[in-house]
């Protein structure tokens, strides 16, 4: 029987992720699909857990969940709903509800004993001041709790560039983080890709001139590297306790060689890794999936 992959995503086919994890699973001799969580609907009904819409009619054995940071509460619960199902996940919803939420990533992380940025999570105003306090002072970096690429992220100088930008973004309900300021210069930021445990390539990112973000999709350039036992074992321990089987685990390597866990990406891009690594990077994620799910079906047996 072929196993079919069902790639949760509001993307098109188009999309880099979208188009290589599709072509690798017909290369492997499988069959993946895209499944737009808009576009089909969970029902409870009569005690029994069903979904309904677009794509349905041959549910996939195999789901791997696409959205990132900014996957919304009615997208949670379809992934639930296929939880539920029985279908294998690849990053079920308990590990999803932790990554895509900095702050509560680095408190399951801290509590794990890993090494994470000093961070402040604020609500309020007068929060915000304490909080830059607590970190030392100025300058400090302002980051939303969910966001993507980069995006939304400040290098805040003073208390008056904190009220002219990182205030008006202040949403209670929300929140809004803080971190301790590493300097690009001095520091290293690593991308760790982890595979069912196991680091399986990994690159440093440059910044651009002038940018102290090193996200890909920024410009940032990504050379690929070897990580020492120690920044493996380190990565693949914070996959594991955050709940993911695949992810991106990000870490800053500060000026006196100090490693901090910065976030871990249950959905990460590979474009650039792929790239500078050579590596059939979706192909890797495909074949553990369909690997994962056979095992799990070998022990029903």
């Amino acid at each position: 029987m072929t196993v079919r992959i069902g790639i949760v995503s509001v993307r098109d086919p188009d999309y880099h992720p979208n188009r290589r994890l599709l072509e690798a699973a017909v290369n492997a001799g499988f069959e993946g699909i895209l499944i737009h969580p808009y576009k089909i609907w969970p029902h409870v009904i009569a005690k029994r857990l069903t979904v309904t819409g677009k794509t349905v009619t041959d549910l996939p054995q195999v789901i791997l969940p696409r959205q990132g940071a900014q996957i919304g509460e009615s997208s949670l619960a379809l992934i639930r709903q296929f939880c539920f199902m029985g279908l294998h996940m690849i990053n079920g919803p308990e590990a999803i509800f932790i990554a895509r939420d900095k702050f509560l990533t680095h408190q399951v992380l801290a509590h794990a004993g890993l090494p994470c940025l000093d961070t402040v999570l604020i609500n309020r105003s007068r929060g915000f001041f304490q909080g830059v306090r607590r970190l030392g002072g100025y300058p400090v970096v302002v980051k939303p709790a969910s966001g993507r690429q980069g995006e939304g992220v400040m290098c805040i100088a003073d208390q008056d560039d904190a009220m002219a930008r990182a205030l008006p973004l202040l949403d209670g309900r929300k929140g809004l983080i803080l971190q301790r300021y590493l300097p690009p210069d001095g520091r290293k930021d690593i991308r760790a890709l982890v595979i069912g445990k196991e680091v399986v390539c990994a690159g440093v990112l440059k910044p651009v001139d002038g940018e102290f973000r090193s996200n890909f999709h920024l410009g940032a350039v990504i050379h690929p590297i070897s990580l020492p036992a120690d920044l493996k074992d380190m990565a693949a321990f914070a996959a594991t306790t955050v709940g993911c089987d695949v992810a991106g685990v990000d870490m800053m390597i500060d000026a006196e060689g100090h490693p901090n866990i910065v976030e871990v990406n249950y959905s990460p891009g590979f474009k650039g890794m792929e790239a500078a690594t050579g590596m059939d990077i979706a192909g890797c994620i495909v074949r553990f999936a369909v690997h994962s799910y056979r095992q799990k079906e070998g022990k029903r047996r």
